[in-house]
């Protein structure tokens, strides 16, 4: 009877959420007839997955779905307040039905991505055993978020936002469904109130369906009897059109990787505009700070050394003044790198030999380079290496690669603003 109330009692977005797979709407791309995730569920056959996405699109949905459809027997833990303790909990009981009835557990882990690393890796053996079957949930892009070796022994579904379609179909049935929505209200929504906030939802239908109740609760029945909510109402409820930015999640990685993409392009246009974006979302001005050193040093490099020396000073600058004039320290910062000569040569360079020491290129260092020391007799030797500064031009020719890499070119200047001078100065000590 309890439990019935509070059923009664929870949001509306709770309440609607679907109990099979025919209700669920949207994600086609993973949910379609023949899709493996839906061929999984209706099998009982699923083994660890990982749904990833924005809030709202149906991640728990799933895991509903799944729970109501499977004989397994399903746990639920939200890694926002679970610990170590809860899953060796979860674990001990997976075991136990394991052995003595033959039966599989499904544990839920929402929020996953909040589990440290340590807590991760708790789970690796039992979810290869086969101990647990995980499900992971999280608005974060797994393969930033989730350990490897988890990642490895999943799979991965993306759930995508909403379409304005979709969030219309949510919204009416919300409205009329009696059972489990706001049917006994009588209520009537006109079709421009729907398709406002079927927009301003922004593929979130949780937020369109707070907005729904919101509406229908507050507001008096006309004449008829009837409540009727219009797009002035709607309009009311939802408050303001909700920025599509989830500075917790994907929508973070899509901003930041279109804010360095338009500085590497050379549009400071386009920078500008994903910065204001980034800012009014509440994006970590540190965080934007740091990604500009980045660039400033693997897009522009040696073409301009000053881009790195502007963006570390615009770093500091921002922690010492804060909000909201860091948003002009940003900006400066932003268009100088993104209109600065752009060359990557340096990055390029490391990595070609980061890749060639990681893959066994790790020779002797020739022996004129070899730290001085002393011999048995405690008299330094004489190892051959040749000083630059006592030669004209503080240069002389001499080998500092190892025998096995020597003539190896790893950094090519270009001939991009000042990297052009450096480009024609090795051309000349290396000929």
């Amino acid at each position: 009877m309890q439990e019935q109330q509070g059923e009664k009692e929870a949001p509306l977005a709770a309440r609607m959420r679907p109990e099979t797979l025919e209700e669920v709407v949207g994600q086609s791309h993973i949910l379609g007839p023949d899709k493996l995730l839906t061929r999984a569920i209706k099998a009982d056959r699923l083994s660890s997955v990982i749904f990833y996405g924005p809030p709202g699109t149906g991640k728990t949905t799933l895991a509903r779905v799944i729970a109501n459809t499977s004989s397994a027997d399903f746990k639920q833990i939200n890694a926002t307040i679970a610990g170590k303790k809860d899953m060796e909990e979860v674990v001990e009981a997976a075991k136990q039905n394991k052995a003595l009835y033959g039966k599989r557990t499904i544990l839920f882990i929402d929020e996953i991505h909040r589990f440290n690393k340590a807590q991760q890796d708790f789970l690796l053996p039992f979810v290869e055993d086969g101990t647990v079957v995980l499900i992971g949930a999280t608005t974060e892009n797994p393969y930033f978020e989730v350990n490897r070796a988890l990642l490895s022994r999943s799979n991965i579904f993306e759930l995508k936002p909403l379409s304005k379609a979709d969030i219309k179909t949510l919204i009416l049935r919300a409205v009329t469904d009696e059972k489990k929505g706001l049917g006994s209200f009588k209520a009537v929504m006109d079709d421009d109130a729907a398709e406002f906030l079927a927009n301003a939802a922004n593929g979130d239908a949780r937020n369109a369906l707070l907005a729904v109740e919101l509406g229908v609760m507050t507001t008096p029945p006309d004449k008829d009897g009837k409540i009727h909510i219009d797009r002035t109402t709607a309009a009311e409820c939802i408050q303001k059109k909700v920025l599509p930015y989830d500075k917790d999640g994907d929508n973070h990685y899509d901003n930041i990787s279109a804010f360095i993409k338009s500085m590497r392009g050379s549009d400071p246009d386009a920078a500008i505009y994903y910065l204001a974006r980034m800012l009014c979302s509440g994006e970590d001005i540190k965080f934007i700070a740091r990604r500009i050193m980045i660039c400033a040093s693997e897009d522009v490099g040696m073409a301009d050394p000053q881009a790195l020396q502007l963006a570390v000073s615009a770093s500091l600058a921002v922690e010492r003044v804060g909000m909201p004039e860091a948003r002009i320290i940003l900006a400066q910062a932003a268009c100088y790198v993104a209109c600065a000569p752009k060359s990557n040569a340096s990055y390029l360079a490391i990595g070609e030999a980061m890749d060639l020491v990681e893959n066994g290129g790790v020779y002797p260092v020739p022996r004129h380079l070899q730290n001085v020391h002393a011999d048995s007799a405690g008299q330094e030797r004489d190892q051959g290496y040749l000083y630059a500064h006592d030669y004209p031009g503080h240069y002389v020719k001499q080998q500092y690669l190892p025998d096995e890499l020597c003539g190896h070119v790893f950094y090519s200047p270009t001939d991009m603003g000042c990297e052009k001078k450096i480009k024609e100065h090795l051309k000349k000590i290396r000929s």
